[in-house]
């Protein structure tokens, strides 16, 4: 009987347990039905205002058309730093603030010339110096030119390229369907060529364009001497990408032909420039900092628009889109226009010093420094748990075209906060036009869609709402 009794109360109890734990199951489900209906919402409030509220084409009209390019330690920088810091304080942020740092100060100089001789025509060179390169003498440089494919090939030069131009002809993988993995592939020769030929004798470096198109527009750049004596410094400039062919087929039938550039560009001394920071104050948790931003600097070719006007603008106006649609987020919500990503990375390096140095908890940041084109997605760098979860939101995000999320690089100004519990995110709009502006005279206002950018800042912000709601840091347990 004692058995019987014993099988009996059992029973009740498991079945009690089966029926409890089925009624967890479906609350469980219930809510996270509830939630995602929620979330949907508010995307879709987001996506709204900004297609019909937006302010960051009008931003970017301002910055661009009224301030112009902003190279570091220019006039124009230190304009679009005053700039910045009135603009964050009209969209209401609850502090505004500017970090001080020291940045490198190039200058072009007088505008560069560049010609060879060929059938008896001069052919007229559209040419560009690349940033950090120093200058050719007074009267220029005339020689012989030598042809390579990319660094591996020059290594190998050796004596051939004492006397010598070394002429980088690396083109892009146009098979590629990203386009920034063609400029990986390639860039090392803009960066490295000077370096790694003016051991060798070498007199100076062209570099063909870092661009996918054929165009007339030479695209400059930041380069490096790396770790070589001042002595073996030599002038480097980068020829636009017709021109670059035309060299190439002229150089098959004319080997030693002579190439003329000069160029009158010098390194001065660092200069003092800021980071223009603003925040939203977390509701929940202000001590825990999620970073938005993009690069204030550009080159000084064009405009600086695409790059990364564009990531500055769609930055702030995440900030804006929250506050319009009264998204008190939970933590901490900081937009950063980072200064000198163009040729030193000064600005993100500070930040990052200075997050640590006063004990920050950053668990979140994304960067917006891809252009202004169609949003495709994002890039994640993070740990397992915080990937998957941000992979789960694509569910939410796909009917706004954001299919595209998955593992991979953030962006320069936000890779120094990298640690094992930060999540780092990288806006990817469409990557096929980026390359036709890109350090180019060509990237100006005009070439950024209104809507295409409204679309990116809302893009940006869904992210950012998801990630304040949702985001998983194990760190934030000791705080």
């Amino acid at each position: 009987m004692k058995k019987l009794l014993f099988l009996l109360l059992t029973s009740i109890v498991f079945f009690a347990c089966k029926t409890e734990n089925k009624k967890v199951v479906t609350a469980s489900k219930t809510q996270i039905e509830a939630s995602y209906k929620q979330d949907s919402v508010e995307i879709k409030k987001l996506f709204n205002t900004a297609l019909t509220e937006g302010k960051s084409y009008e931003w970017l009209r301002d910055l661009t058309q009224n301030i112009g390019s902003r190279l570091s330690g220019s006039e124009g920088a230190e304009k679009a730093v005053v700039w910045g810091e009135k603009l964050m304080k009209e969209v209401g942020l609850d502090s505004v603030w500017l970090q001080p740092i020291m940045v490198p100060h190039w200058v072009r100089g007088e505008k560069e010339k560049a010609h060879y001789e060929f059938e008896g025509k001069k052919i007229i060179v559209p040419i560009c110096a690349l940033g950090g390169s120093i200058a050719t003498p007074a009267n220029g440089i005339t020689a012989e030119v030598i042809e390579v494919k990319n660094i591996e090939e020059a290594k190998n030069l050796g004596d051939k390229a004492n006397g010598k131009i070394v002429f980088f002809n690396g083109a892009f993988d146009n098979t590629l369907i990203n386009t920034f993995r063609a400029y990986g592939g390639c860039v090392a020769q803009r960066f490295a060529g000077a370096a790694t030929v003016g051991k060798f004798g070498a007199k100076g470096v062209i570099v063909r364009s870092m661009t996918n198109g054929i165009d007339d527009y030479p695209h400059t750049g930041s380069m490096g001497y790396l770790d070589i004596p001042k002595e073996e410094y030599i002038p480097a400039a980068a020829i636009s990408s017709r021109a670059a062919e035309n060299l190439s087929k002229h150089l098959q039938e004319k080997p030693n032909l002579q190439f003329y550039f000069k160029q009158s560009c010098k390194n001065l001394p660092d200069a003092p420039s800021h980071n223009v920071v603003g925040e939203i104050k977390g509701s929940e948790f202000p001590d825990k900092i999620m970073v938005i931003g993009g690069h204030l600097d550009s080159w000084d070719l064009g405009d600086g628009a695409h790059d990364d006007g564009t990531g500055i603008v769609q930055s702030l106006e995440v900030a804006y889109l929250l506050k319009k649609n009264n998204i008190q987020p939970k933590n901490t919500i900081r937009i950063v226009f980072f200064m000198n990503e163009e040729n030193g990375l000064r600005g993100a390096t500070e930040y990052a010093r200075l997050a640590k140095e006063n004990g920050e908890l950053h668990i979140g940041a994304l960067e917006s420094d891809a252009g202004g084109h169609t949003p495709r997605g994002f890039s994640i760098d993070a740990n397992d748990k915080n990937l998957q979860l941000v992979k789960n939101w694509k569910k939410l995000l796909a009917p706004y075209g954001l299919h595209d999320i998955a593992a991979g690089g953030s962006g320069a100004d936000i890779g120094p906060l990298k640690d094992d519990h930060v999540t780092l995110v990288g806006y990817r709009p469409d990557s096929q036009r980026y390359f036709d502006y890109h350090h180019a005279a060509t990237d100006t206002f005009d070439k950024v869609n209104k809507r295409e950018l409204e679309l990116g800042s809302a893009s940006m912000a869904s992210i950012v709402y998801l990630m304040d709601k949702y985001l998983y840091n194990d760190e934030t347990l000791k705080h």
